[in-house]
This record gives structure tokens, sequence and C-alpha cells, in this order.
């Protein structure tokens, strides 16, 4: 029963985050077509006459690709995102599916207990039996706030990476604005580039710790801030007030990120402190346990 509701409630999570990404997913192929819809545009027609005219037609055509890509790549990111999703939910329905007959098989030993303990007339009888079902109940809550506590851990972990890879990018960036040149640029893009894929390993733990924070009673929907790698076609137009921009960019992401880890942690705090509690009621009532069934 304990086993056929944290099931239930995890699916219910699931299904949320598939009509999340779902929506997310309908935006991102849009603005994908549309990129590509730009690229074809200046790869022939009016626009590529014109930008052949006014001489700036190779840069916008590289930054048109670039962003294109960029695109690409996020829409592949969300993708594979709902089909581990939808992989997740199916298993949690074929798991409820065997476990379906447990409500009933549950009301079936209950009523065969109950008959049982009346019939021993033992008075400590009936008092065991009530201090069983909630022992029961709160070792299953403590094993909630464990699992919780640990895809929390693993969810600071993968924010800890980008928060890495984001640090890097901005000293950097820090670098460029004080003339870096292309070295500092190159290397921006790269950390940028690792950033924007860590982010995807980070929202997927996010997402197992999202449903875990379910079964504790804790309703969230943490989303990760996008990781803008299409900054770097800045360096096609590198000056000091294009590099003010592309830091400000990558501050206010990292600071985005870092309020993450932060309710990740503060999160992570008060389920440690729920297991504190829930175990400490467990241990007085396996001590009025042992006085019920210790003899007269």
């Amino acid at each position: 029963m304990h086993r056929a509701e944290h099931v239930r409630r995890l699916r219910e999570t699931m299904a949320q985050q598939i009509a999340d990404v779902r929506r997310t997913l309908e935006d991102l192929e849009f603005e994908l077509v549309e990129e590509e819809r730009d690229v074809a545009r200046l790869e022939g027609g009016l626009s590529a006459l014109l930008a052949r005219m006014l001489g700036n037609r190779e840069e916008r055509l590289e930054r048109e690709r670039a962003e294109a890509v960029v695109a690409g790549e996020r829409v592949d990111g969300h993708r594979a995102r709902l089909v581990q999703l939808e992989a997740d939910a199916a298993a949690a329905g074929a798991e409820l599916a065997e476990l379906a007959a447990a409500p009933r098989e549950y009301a079936q030993l209950l009523a065969e207990k109950e008959r049982q303990l009346i019939r021993s007339g033992d008075p400590r009888a009936r008092a065991l039996a009530d201090l069983g079902t909630v022992l029961e109940r709160l070792s299953a809550d403590v094993r909630a706030c464990e699992e919780a506590h640990q895809a929390g851990q693993g969810a600071h972990e993968a924010l800890g990476v980008v928060l890495r890879l984001l640090d890097s990018a901005r000293n950097a960036s820090t670098l460029d604005m004080f003339g870096g040149g292309l070295l500092a640029d190159a290397y921006e893009h790269g950390k940028l580039t690792s950033a924007d894929k860590a982010a995807w390993h980070a929202q997927r733990a996010l997402d197992v710790f999202s449903r875990e924070l379910a079964d504790t009673g804790i309703a969230a929907r943490p989303v990760m801030p996008k990781v803008d790698t299409r900054w770097f076609v800045d360096t096609f137009f590198d000056n000091i007030i294009s590099d003010v921009f592309k830091h400000q960019r990558i501050e206010k992401t990292r600071g985005e990120v870092n309020r993450l880890a932060q309710w990740v942690r503060d999160t992570g705090a008060y389920l440690k402190e729920r297991r504190a509690e829930l175990l400490a009621e467990r241990a007085q009532l396996l001590t009025r346990r042992e006085e019920l069934l210790r003899p007269a």
C-alpha cells in the first residue's frame, strides 16, 4: 500500500513535468523553424542580395547559422528529456498495475487481523496493532525523506558542475573586457557550451528531486535557466559594449543557478531535520511497544 501510494505520487508529478516539457518543446520547435528560415533567406533570395550589397552577408549568415545550431540543440535536449520522462511514467504505470490488487488484499488482511484480535481478548492486542500501523507509516515517511534527501544531493552536485563552468566563463568574460582577444572568446565559448550541456543533466536531477519531494508532501517544479550559448556569436562584433553585455548575461544566469542551488540546500536541510523528528517519534513508539510486550 505504501509503495503504491509512493508510485502514484511520482506518476502525478511526472505527468505535470511531461506537460511542461511538451509546452516548452512547442515553443522551441517554433523558434527553430524561424532560425532555419532566417538562414535560408540569407543563403538565397532578396535578403541575401541586400546583405551582399551591404557587405555583411557572410557575418550575418554565420550568426544565423550559429543561432540555428543552438536552437536545434535545445530542441534535441528537450526531446531527449521528454523521452526519458515518458519512459519513467510508463514504468510507474506498469508498477501500479502490478500493485492494483494491494488495496483489496490489504483490506481483507486487516479484517482478518481485527477478528483475531477481538477473539484473543488480550487488551494489549489492540494497542499493539495500532502501534504497528503507526510504525509502518513512520518507516515509510523516513524512507521518503531519505530518498528525497539523496535525490537533492544529486541535484546539488549537478548544479555545482554548472556553476563551476559558469564561473570559468565569467572569468574569461572579465578578461575579455580588458582585451582578452580571440583566445578569451574561444575559452568563454567552450565553457558556455559545456555549461549548457551540464544544465540538461542538472534539469534531469531536479526532475528526480521534485518527484521524490512530492512523496514527502512538498510540491515543487524547479526549472533550470537557459545558458545562452548564442552569446559567442558576439565575437563577430567584438567590442567593449558587446563584451559588457556578455558578462552581464553570464552573471545573470549564474545568479539564477546559484539561487536554485541554495533552494536545494535549504530543502535538503529541512528533509534532514524532518527525518530526525520522525526517527525520534519512532524510537518513542518502539519503547512503548517493548513495554506492552514485556511480561507482567
